[in-house]
C-alpha cells in the first residue's frame, strides 16, 4: 500500500514537473514582449560601455525588441550592479559586471547587496588581457630579471595603479604576492594617468590593459615584459606570457559576463544565454571586439558562477595579506 502511494505521488510530481517544464518552454519562447534594460555600471566612454553597447545592439537585432542600455555609475561599480540586484525578478533587467562583482566582498565591508545571492551569472562575454611595463630605466628585459632586481633591493621598484581595488593595483600584488616581493604602491586616479606617469618616469612598473599600453610600446616609451594571460597576444607576438616565464597562477584578465536579478525564471535565463553565446559568436561582433582589444568569451551560467567565486577566493587571499581597502 505504502509503495503503491510513492508510485503515485511520483507520477503525480513527474506529471507536475513536466507542465512546469512545458510552461517554462513557452514562456522562453514568447521572451521578450517588451525591451530588456542593460544596467552598465561604468561612466560612458570605457571598455565596459564599449562591449555593452555592442552587445545591446546585437541582441536587440536578434531578440526583436531592444535593449536599451543605462550607464549606473559609481561606487567602483557597485551602484550599478546593486540597481540591477534589486530590480524585479522578471527577464526584463540584465546587468554587465567586470571584475568588480568578485572583488566587492573583499574590499567593502559592507555592501548593499550580496554580489552571490541576488545576481544569477548569464554568461561570461570577454575580456580585455593585461601586459606588464616598466619603464625603460629598469634594466630588466624578462619577468625573471625584474624578479632579480626587486629582491635584490626590496622596497626601491614602485609601481602605479588606476586606483585602490582596482584590476591595475590588484594584479601587481598579485606578482607580490607570488613571487614575495616588496615594491612600492603610487596610485593614479585612473590606468591612463598612471600610464603617463611611469612615461615620464614616476613610476617603475605598471600592468594595464594592453590595447591601451599598445602605442607606447611601439614608441619605445615603456617596455612590455609579460601578457598575464595563458596565450601571447596577435598584436604582441614577441612578448611572452607570465607562464611561458615561470610564473604560474599569474594570468589576470579585465573580464566582463552579463547576470541578473536571481529569482528571474530558469527558462529566460537559458534563452539569454543562447542569445548571448549568439550574439558573441557573430562575425560582425567578433571584428568589433577584437579592434577594441577584446578577447570574445562564453560560458553556461553555471560555469560563469564558478569562474567568479574562483576569482574572489584568489583575489581574496591578496586583498587580505595585503591589507587592502576599498576606497
Amino acid at each position: 500500500m505504502i509503495r503503491k502511494r510513492v508510485i503515485q505521488l511520483g507520477s503525480h510530481l513527474g506529471t507536475a514537473l513536466a507542465v512546469a517544464c512545458g510552461a517554462g518552454a513557452v514562456l522562453a519562447q514568447n521572451y521578450p514582449v517588451k525591451p530588456v534594460r542593460m544596467i552598465l555600471p561604468f561612466p560612458p566612454g570605457g571598455p565596459t560601455d564599449l562591449v555593452g553597447r555592442l552587445l545591446a545592439q546585437k541582441l536587440g537585432e536578434q531578440m526583436g525588441q531592444q535593449v536599451p542600455t543605462d550607464n549606473r555609475p559609481g561606487a567602483s561599480g557597485n551602484i550599478g550592479l546593486e540597481l540591477a540586484a534589486k530590480a524585479p525578478q522578471d527577464g526584463y533587467t540584465i546587468v554587465l559586471s567586470s571584475p568588480v562583482i568578485s572583488l566587492s566582498p573583499h574590499l567593502y565591508t559592507r555592501l548593499n547587496y550580496d554580489p552571490y545571492k541576488d545576481l544569477a551569472p548569464i554568461s561570461l562575454v570577454g575580456a580585455v588581457l593585461n601586459v606588464l611595463l616598466v619603464h625603460p630605466s629598469v634594466p630588466a628585459k624578462n619577468l625573471q630579471e625584474l624578479v632579480r632586481i626587486a629582491r635584490a633591493a626590496p622596497g626601491k621598484l614602485n609601481y602605479g595603479s588606476g586606483g585602490i581595488g582596482t584590476t591595475t593595483h590588484l594584479a601587481p600584488e598579485l606578482l607580490k604576492n607570488l613571487e614575495k616581493l616588496d615594491i612600492v604602491h603610487v596610485p593614479y586616479k585612473g590606468s591612463g594617468l598612471a600610464l603617463i606617469g611611469m612615461v615620464s618616469g614616476q613610476v617603475d612598473m605598471l600592468i594595464m590593459a594592453a590595447p591601451s599600453a599598445l602605442g607606447q610600446i611601439k614608441g619605445g616609451k615603456v617596455r612590455a615584459l609579460a601578457v598575464l594571460a595563458e596565450k601571447r597576444l596577435s598584436y604582441m607576438p614577441d612578448v611572452p606570457t607570465t607562464a611561458e616565464q615561470g610564473l604560474k597562477n599569474a594570468e589576470v584578465l579585465v573580464w566582463y559576463g552579463m547576470l541578473t536579478p536571481t529569482g528571474t525564471p530558469a527558462a529566460m535565463i537559458s534563452r539569454l544565454n543562447s542569445e548571448i553565446i549568439k550574439a558573441v559568436n557573430a562575425p560582425d561582433t567578433q571584428q568589433r571586439f577584437t579592434a577594441a582589444g577584446v578577447e570574445p568569451m562564453t560560458s553556461t551560467p553555471e560555469q560563469f558562477g564558478q569562474f567568479i567565486r574562483s576569482e574572489a577566493a584568489r583575489f581574496g587571499k591578496v586583498i587580505k595579506e595585503a591589507g587592502i581597502k576599498g576606497e
